[in-house]
């Protein structure tokens, strides 16, 4: 990350004097790892609540609904300063991970695959709602803003918000052990002492900050908070405590690496974040449905072949 961040600096600029590198270059490289690093720890907490490794904001209809907040307020209350619109978009988000949380109870089956789809299409919904008032208030383009990442006009002044997203996912790891215990079960988990409702509620609340704050400021990232605790629950397991250190810092390292890469790839023109993510995301999303699905699929053609042998 530390490597990663030092190029970010220093790549991609045509001419860098210290006003430049003071006022753009080092709030966005800073915007860079506070943004990767929350993101990617929400991503981890909504796994363990929902007890599901494909689901993320991005596939509950988080940043969907908070999108649909920033639409209100952009009808209603077009002045309001960015931390009021950070407020609103933390409300949404509330709502959304909530709504997303009861209907997730409603599903029959509790498949891994079937959980995210239900996501997709519930978040597809709220968009599709959004889209069509903005469409006729003719607001398309300030909607499109915050729903793809870009960090092209991150400026010192703008940014420095985030820091309470870095904070309250920061929170996360101070609680670690009680989202290790939730992630267990709800019965094993009152049975070890915990109160679900009040971990369960720290962690959509958390959930909700960080998405809302990171939609005004940087956009949304798709698959982020998807990707790195897959990655990093492979590498060292389930337990939160240990987990979040290293989520924060591989969320960075790749959020860094994909701005690199749509800075380079049409210099001196610039691809925005969230293709570069949506591309890489979206090749991981559906290896991880295909390794899923693949062994419930082979086992009944095992039977068959056994059977058949017997025979």
């Amino acid at each position: 990350m530390a490597a990663l961040a030092t190029i970010s600096l220093f790549i991609g600029v045509a001419e860098l004097d210290a006003l430049v590198f003071f006022a753009s270059r080092l709030p966005r490289t800073v915007a860079l790892i506070l943004a990767g690093s929350a993101f990617a720890i929400i991503g981890l907490i909504m796994q363990l609540l929902t007890r599901n490794r494909f689901v993320e904001p991005g596939t509950t209809g988080a940043v969907d609904a908070a999108s649909l907040a920033l639409l209100v307020v952009l009808l209603t209350m077009p002045a309001l300063p960015l931390w009021g619109k950070a407020i609103a978009a933390s409300i949404g988000a509330l709502a959304g991970v909530f709504g997303f949380l009861a209907l997730a109870r409603r599903i029959p089956s509790r498949s891994s695959v079937l959980v995210p789809i239900v996501g997709i299409l519930y978040g597809g919904v709220i968009g599709a709602v959004t889209v069509f008032f903005a469409y006729r208030a003719d607001v398309l383009q300030e909607l499109l803003s915050w729903s793809i990442g870009d960090f092209s006009g991150v400026l010192r002044g703008r940014y420095e918000i985030l820091f309470f997203a870095a904070a309250a996912a920061a929170i996360a790891w101070i609680a670690a052990d009680r989202f290790t215990v939730a992630g267990l079960g709800d019965d094993t988990a009152r049975g070890l002492g915990l109160d679900t409702r009040a971990v369960m509620g720290l962690g959509v609340a958390i959930i909700a900050v960080v998405t809302g704050i990171l939609m005004v400021v940087t956009g949304a990232i798709p698959f982020l908070g998807l990707i790195v605790p897959n990655i990093v629950s492979r590498l060292i397991g389930d337990n939160m405590r240990r987990a979040v250190p290293l989520v924060a810092l591989l969320g960075a390292a790749m959020v860094l690496l994909c701005d690199i890469v749509g800075r380079v790839v049409r210099f001196p023109f610039e691809l925005p974040i969230s293709i570069v993510m949506g591309v890489i995301g979206g090749v991981v999303f559906l290896w991880l449905l295909v390794g899923t699905a693949r062994p419930v699929d082979a086992a009944p053609r095992r039977r068959r072949a056994r059977t058949a042998a017997v025979r």
